[in-house]
Formats: C-alpha cells, sequence, structure tokens
C-alpha cells in the first residue's frame, strides 16, 4: 500500500498564500541579489514605536511579567481595552466583554472558526483584505464576495447588501477605513446598513477597525454598534494596536462582542495559542493608558504623505487616483497601461502584470489589486518618508512613459 504522507488538510491544501507577503518575499530576494528596492506594499507603519509603550515593555521583563498569562489576556489591559470602547466608541462594555488576542489576525479568525460551519456564508465586501476569503475557507465558510466598484467609494450599499443576504449567510465582514482603498463608511452609510441587517437577525457582524485612528481631513469614525446599539448584541468589534501606535510585531489585538462569543473564541484560543505575550500585553496597556500624542502626529504625517501620493499618481500617465478618507494606502487604476508592453518586454494584461514588472523594472514593490478582489488596480501603502516616496513615484512615471 502506498502512503501519501504529504497529504495536507484539504481546506488548506486549497488555500491561496497571502499575496502582499509573496510580494515581500520577492523582495527580499530581489535586495539579496543587489537591488535597491522602494518596497510600497507591506501595510505597516513606519515609524518607532512610542518612547513610553518601549519602556513599559522594558519594565515588564524587568519586574518579571514574562510567564503566562490567561487566555483572554490580563484583567488590566482588558479593563484598558474596555475603557478604550467606552470612551472611544460609546460601547457600553466591562473588562468582561472583551478578549485579547495575538495580534488582530488572531480576533478574526478565531471569531470564524469558532461558528462557522459546512455551508454557511460570509459576506466581505470587495475590495478586501487579502485574508478574509482565506479564513473563511480555512473555518469551512463559503465567502460571498460583493464587489463594490469606485462609483461607490468602494463601499458596500445597503441594495448590495440586502441581494447578498441568503438564508446561509452567517456573518459579514466589514472594513472602515479600508485595506486596501482607505474607504470610510459615514454614519448614515451605516445606518442603511443597520437597517437591512435588522432585518436579517440570523446575520452575525465583524467590525474591522484597525485602522480606526487613521482618518483624515477631520472626519469622525463611526463604527456599527455604536451607530446601531440594537446590533450590539451580534457584533465583534474587533481593534488592535498595530497600526494606531506602531505595534505591528508586538502582536495585540482586541475586540468586545456577545459574550457567547467571546468565551468560544477564549475556547478555541486557549487549544490554539493560549494567551498573547506577557511582555506586549504590558506595552499595549500603555500604549491604551498613555498619551495620544503619537496618533495625533502619524495621522498628519499619513494625511501629507497621502495628498503627496494622490498628486504624484494622477500626474503619472495610465495611473488615476481617487483620494482616500483613511488608513495609509493608494489604490490606484492602472487600466491605462493595461494591454501595453514593457521597455523591458513585458505584456502588461494584468494588474499582477504591472505589480510585477514595477519591481523588476522600476524596482518599486506594489501589490496587484486583484489579489484584493478587484481589478485592474494596484494597491500602493505610504508608509515610508516623503523622499523615498517621491523616488518611487519618479520611478514609477518614467516605467509608465517608456511603456509602448
Amino acid at each position: 500500500m502506498t502512503v501519501d504522507i504529504q497529504r495536507l488538510n484539504q481546506r488548506l491544501a486549497s488555500a491561496q498564500p497571502s499575496a502582499t507577503y509573496r510580494i515581500i518575499d520577492r523582495v527580499a530576494e530581489r535586495r539579496a541579489q543587489g537591488a535597491k528596492i522602494i518596497s510600497l506594499c507591506a501595510g505597516e507603519p513606519d515609524f518607532d514605536t512610542p518612547g513610553h509603550v518601549r519602556e513599559a515593555a522594558i519594565e515588564a521583563i524587568e519586574n518579571g511579567h514574562t510567564r503566562y498569562t490567561q487566555v483572554a489576556g490580563v484583567r488590566s489591559l482588558r479593563e484598558a481595552v474596555a475603557t478604550k470602547f467606552r470612551r472611544e466608541n460609546g460601547l457600553d462594555v466591562t473588562w468582561q466583554d472583551t478578549l485579547v488576542c495575538n495580534g488582530g489576525k488572531q480576533v478574526i479568525y478565531n471569531a470564524l472558526a469558532a461558528t462557522l460551519n459546512e455551508g454557511d456564508q460570509v459576506i466581505i465586501p470587495a475590495p478586501y483584505w487579502v485574508s478574509y476569503p482565506e479564513m473563511v475557507q480555512l473555518c469551512g465558510g463559503e465567502a460571498r464576495i460583493v464587489t463594490c466598484e469606485a462609483n461607490t467609494g468602494f463601499k458596500l450599499t445597503a441594495a448590495a447588501l440586502a441581494e447578498a443576504i441568503t438564508p446561509r449567510t452567517r456573518w459579514l465582514i466589514l472594513n472602515s477605513p479600508s485595506n486596501p482603498t482607505g474607504a470610510v463608511y459615514s454614519r448614515e452609510e451605516l445606518q442603511a446598513l443597520a437597517e437591512v441587517l435588522l432585518a436579517n437577525p440570523h446575520v452575525l457582524i465583524l467590525a474591522d477597525d484597525i485602522y480606526e485612528h487613521l482618518i483624515f481631513d477631520d472626519q469622525a469614525f463611526h463604527t456599527l454598534a455604536q451607530v446601531e446599539p440594537r446590533l450590539a448584541t451580534r457584533t465583534l468589534t474587533m481593534n488592535g494596536v498595530s497600526k494606531a501606535y506602531a505595534m505591528t510585531g508586538w502582536r495585540i489585538g482586541f475586540a468586545t462582542g456577545p459574550r457567547w462569543l467571546l468565551e468560544a473564541m477564549e475556547k478555541l484560543q486557549g487549544q490554539q495559542t493560549s494567551g498573547a505575550s506577557s511582555i506586549s500585553q504590558q506595552a499595549a496597556l500603555a500604549a491604551l493608558e498613555g498619551p495620544k500624542d503619537f496618533i495625533r502626529e502619524s495621522r498628519a504625517a499619513f494625511q501629507g504623505r497621502r495628498d503627496l501620493m494622490v498628486e504624484l499618481l494622477n500626474a503619472t500617465p495610465g495611473l488615476e487616483c481617487v483620494s482616500p478618507a483613511g488608513a495609509f494606502y493608494a489604490f490606484a487604476s492602472c487600466a491605462g497601461l493595461i494591454g501595453r508592453t514593457s521597455a523591458g518586454g513585458r505584456a502588461l494584461l494584468t494588474d499582477e502584470d504591472v505589480a510585477h514588472a514595477l519591481l523588476d523594472e522600476a524596482n518599486v514593490a506594489v501589490v496587484h489589486g486583484s489579489a484584493f478582489g478587484l481589478g485592474p488596480y494596484i494597491r500602493i501603502a505610504y508608509a515610508l518618508d516623503n523622499a523615498s516616496l517621491r523616488k518611487a513615484c519618479e520611478a514609477i512615471s518614467t516605467f509608465c512613459s517608456t511603456l509602448r
């Protein structure tokens, strides 16, 4: 009898690796070969973690906070998380209504893994973060993609949501501000979606608010359970310290929602990873309870970078870019490049071809929009200093100007 020892879990075998990390790997390969690459593909701030947060981590080590914690997180951090949700989002929660995970990604995965059964559907507006559909299928569900074009601001409308819901719908995932488009839902837009959801009480809602503090032009942030409190009993509101406090590597995400769901997620996490890093939890506590100057300063810097990028991209032949309202991504249409040939001889038949050609010929790394569910676009992360962004745009412009 022949035994296939390399046989994988069927769901894992059919999953796709993260397109973002594939590009990051290619950047590393090119740099190892000596190429000078400007990477505009990673979704993380380029700023250092604030000093008081780093100091709190050092103190945590010196004071012996180096052991296992409760699976759901240390109480002091959970109390700070609850305070954050009450103060910043108007959610009436206590520390028992919170859960701390090993990054925001684990929050989302745990929620899906704890609730999805075969045949359950999850509505995902496109463009979407690349991991949403893969997480859904890994957990046995079916991603129901709803394409949201530029004419709706890349945002889900109430009519489109109503049409997408079926008796098998288990979740709606809503990300605002959005990765990859930077789209931000207004209170009125959220209320319209809420009316549809109120009429469909079998649907759970996952509000991914990780870019909450990166909203520009003095716009206000709103989350669904805040806009419509009647949905709070079936809404998981997820956030973390990675984007707001430049703490991507610390791996701390958190959430609030109905206790039955949080308890199920905690049960899963207890058999999976246990609690998050004890040191990172102390650092996150310092971030949530400490000064907020960093948030204001980084938001102002990102808004200036956004304005610079939008101006330069719209001055580039073949590219068009609407001004994003939040996050730190420009989602630029490259439809004007499709069907042409690069100076290096590459046929640009898709946005993925454009992304690969920019890396190989212009030494600029971006991610193709089709990886996020909508092409032909490219996602450009402007999490670099202005000089680097200008240099990257000059290289992109030269590349586009020499197409045949």
